[in-house]
């Protein structure tokens, strides 16, 4: 277990939010979780959980078989209390602010919804050092930026050790842009939250008033999704890319070593989460390039039948001649999308572990 930094302490609050965010495994990693937490833990805790958007919102059910503490989807605006756990509803970001939750519909971040880097990020703004983030198990990097967010305004990164994910990309790609303060295996958990959660929360660390304003946005964003009012294209560098979503323009951000990009219109990508959906637009619109040929190849096929039953034998060879080179164009379309490779930032994950092996 790494060390917790020294800090000076306050006394005014504990570490008393908890925010957690999993994807691929998660359900797995939460039930393990939740059962080993003590029926008096001391603090609200805050799940997202990826899940289809059209799925039943059954994880609260299944995860309060397990759970000596109350385990609920809110509504919106509920005042939270210690020793629940809030878990957010499908296709819906699970956001807090004040004493409430908030319950939104706005943009999809890393093509989610809900987002974990949302519910990280309302979490850090409103309660600074208080944050206990936690990144478990998934694929790509969502949580990231939430937890980067979580400990530049003073509050704890704690990752599931990435050699005891079922999915390690998440808390590997965590890791990879955010010194966490605690990695530890799931077993050890619940137990670092008791400990944590009685923990005086630290005094409050100096934060640039832009980063103060870029936070706020973005929160606002995730609630009301009015990016472009906000302004949000002037927070960063304007790039030529645009929004796999919505094709609106793509501005780029910088938190420490960790780039991002955000559309006009709210919709919001690490590297590796705008190079996944890239690359799958790519293998969509090859698909489509090669139903537009085989469907004109068809079209060409039909005429010249309709040529021969007409006796005009010459006509009906010209169309023949092009519905085969028509053909042939679609598949040099086909054996490209045989060839097409779906990237993101977990290429780079992989190559690592790929050298490790080696080593």
């Amino acid at each position: 277990m790494a060390q917790p930094k020294k800090d000076k302490t306050v006394g005014k609050h504990k570490r008393d939010i908890i925010v957690i965010g999993a994807s691929s495994g998660g359900i797995t990693a939460l039930l393990e979780l939740v059962k080993s937490l003590p029926k008096d833990f001391p603090a609200p805790i805050f799940v997202v959980q990826h899940l289809p958007p059209d799925s039943p919102s059954i994880l609260a059910p299944m995860l309060n078989t397990v759970s000596s503490l109350e385990v609920k989807h809110p509504e919106d605006g509920e005042k939270f209390e210690p020793g629940t756990i809030y878990v957010a509803p499908p296709d819906h970001h699970l956001l807090i602010e004040g004493d409430h939750v908030n319950i939104t519909r706005g943009p999809k971040e890393n093509r989610f919804r809900p987002s974990v880097d949302a519910l990280f990020r309302s979490a850090a703004y409103s309660f600074g050092s208080r944050v206990i983030g936690v990144v478990l198990t998934g694929y790509l990097d969502d949580g990231t930026s939430g937890l980067w967010s979580v400990q530049r305004m003073g509050g704890l990164a704690v990752v599931q050790d990435p050699h005891d994910a079922l999915s390690p990309a998440m808390p590997a790609n965590a890791l990879e842009y955010v010194k966490a303060d605690y990695v530890v295996p799931l077993a050890e958990m619940a137990a670092l939250l008791v400990q944590l959660a009685t923990k005086p929360a630290p005094a409050k660390p100096r934060v640039t008033a832009a980063e103060m304003d870029l936070l706020k946005i973005e929160l606002t964003i995730a609630k009301r999704d009015n990016a472009f009012e906000l302004g949000i294209i002037d927070k960063g560098i304007l790039t030529p890319y645009t929004c796999p979503d919505c094709h609106g323009a793509l501005t780029q951000l910088v938190e420490g070593k960790l780039i991002r990009f955000r559309c006009h219109t709210g919709h919001a990508y690490t590297v590796s989460a705008l190079l996944s959906e890239v690359t799958e637009s790519v293998e969509s619109m090859l698909y489509q390039s090669m139903r537009g040929l085989e469907e004109t190849k068809m079209l060409l096929t039909h005429l010249g039948n309709h040529f021969v039953a007409q006796k005009q034998l010459s006509v009906s060879k010209l169309f023949f001649r092009k519905a085969e080179e028509t053909g042939e164009q679609a598949r040099v379309v086909h054996d490209s999308i045989l060839k097409h490779e779906a990237i993101s930032g977990d290429l780079q994950f992989n190559q690592k572990k790929h050298l490790s092996k080696q080593g």
